[in-house]
C-alpha cells in the first residue's frame, strides 16, 4: 500500500470517527428532548416543572465540572511540576503542545500513585492540566511518555471534556425526572387517575436513564480513539509507541492489587487505560504481547459497559497511521 493510500485511509477514518461523536450526541439530545416533551405532555404537567429539574441538574454537573479538579488532585495527590523538575518532561508537552496548534501548554502535573496512567483534566478555575502517576514514570520509557502526552493533550485540543458533561447532563437529567414522577406518584393523590401512570412512567424513565448512559460510555469510548489518532499524528512514532505504551500500562497494572486498583474506581474514565483492564504476564517481548492482543476477538458485551475501547480493538486501531 503506497503512503499516499495509506494517508487518504486515515483522512476517512477520521471523518467517520468525527461523524460517529456527531451523531451519537444528535442521536442523544432528540432522543431525550422527544422523550421529555412526550411523558410531561401524557401527564398533562408543566413545562416550567421540568426547567426546574434540568436546572437542577446543569447547576449540580457544572458546579461539579468548576471543583472537580480540586477533587481529583486532593484522591490522587496531585502537584503541579516544577519547571528544574523532570524538564525532558516540560519539553515534551510544549513541543507536543505546539504541534497541537494550542495556544499555551497545559499545566503539568505529577499524582504520587503507583498506578502507571496518565490524564487531562481542568476547569475555567484552574486551566488545563496533564497528570502523569508516579507508577507510570517507572513503567515507560521517554518515547513511550511521550505518546501518552500526545494523547492527553489531544483531550485538551478536542475539548472533549466538555462535551463529556454535556452529554452525562441528559441521563442524569432524565433519571431525576423518572425519580420525581415515581415518587410523586407514590405520595400523590390516590383518587387522581395519574398517580399509577406517573410510577409506571417513572420507572420507565429511571431505566431509560440506564439505556442513555450507554450511549454516554459509547461516545467516551469514540473520543478515546480520537485522542489516540491525535497521538500518532503528534507524537513522533506515536502510533507504534503509544501501542507499547497501553501494553506496558496493562502489564504493569496487572502487577497491582485489585484493591489498590479500585481505589481510583471513580475516575477511571479520566484515565487514558482503564485500571481494571489488565493482562497477567511475564513475558517481557512487548511487541509479541502487541501482536497477541490484536489477535482477540472481543465480544460487544465486553466493550458494552465501559468507557474505554477494548485493548485489541484499540491497538489494530493504531496499526492505520503506522508507516
Amino acid at each position: 500500500m503506497s503512503v499516499e493510500t495509506r494517508r487518504g485511509d486515515v483522512r476517512i477514518s477520521l471523518i467517520k470517527l468525527r461523524l460517529s461523536m456527531i451523531g451519537v450526541w444528535a442521536i442523544i439530545t432528540s432522543l431525550a428532548t422527544l422523550i421529555l416533551i412526550v411523558v410531561l405532555s401524557i401527564l398533562g404537567i408543566p413545562y416550567f416543572g421540568l426547567y426546574g429539574i434540568l436546572g437542577f441538574v446543569i447547576f449540580f454537573h457544572f458546579f461539579q465540572w468548576l471543583i472537580g479538579p480540586y477533587i481529583i488532585n486532593a484522591v490522587y495527590r496531585v502537584r503541579e511540576l516544577k519547571l528544574d523538575e523532570y524538564p525532558w518532561l516540560h519539553e515534551i508537552v510544549e513541543r507536543l503542545s505546539r504541534n497541537s496548534g494550542m495556544d499555551k501548554p497545559p499545566k503539568l502535573m505529577l499524582a504520587e500513585i503507583d498506578i502507571p496512567n496518565a490524564f487531562a483534566y481542568g476547569s475555567p478555575l484552574t486551566g488545563n492540566m496533564v497528570a502523569v502517576t508516579r507508577g507510570l514514570l517507572r513503567t515507560l520509557d521517554r518515547d513511550e511518555i511521550e505518546a501518552v502526552i500526545g494523547h492527553e493533550l489531544g483531550h485538551l485540543k478536542h475539548k472533549d471534556v466538555v462535551v463529556m458533561m454535556m452529554i452525562s447532563i441528559i441521563p442524569a437529567l432524565i433519571y431525576y425526572l423518572g425519580y420525581t414522577l415515581y415518587i410523586s406518584g407514590w405520595v400523590g393523590d390516590s383518587r387522581r387517575n395519574n398517580t399509577a401512570l406517573a410510577v409506571l412512567m417513572g420507572l420507565g424513565l429511571m431505566v431509560l436513564s440506564f439505556i442513555f448512559n450507554l450511549f454516554v460510555f459509547y461516545m467516551s469510548r469514540l473520543r478515546e480513539y480520537y485522542s489516540d489518532a491525535h497521538s500518532a499524528m503528534t507524537a513522533r512514532n506515536g502510533a507504534r509507541n503509544l501501542q507499547r505504551a497501553l501494553v506496558r500500562i496493562m502489564a504493569a497494572s496487572g502487577r497491582i492489587s485489585r484493591k489498590i486498583r479500585g481505589e481510583y474506581e471513580q475516575f477511571k474514565a479520566f484515565f487514558i487505560s482503564d485500571p481494571e483492564v489488565t493482562i497477567k504476564t511475564y513475558d517481557r517481548d512487548v511487541d509479541r504481547l502487541i501482536d497477541e492482543l490484536k489477535n482477540q476477538k472481543p465480544s460487544i458485551f465486553e466493550e458494552l459497559f465501559s468507557t474505554h475501547p477494548h485493548p485489541a480493538k484499540r491497538l489494530r486501531f493504531l496499526d492505520q497511521f503506522i508507516t
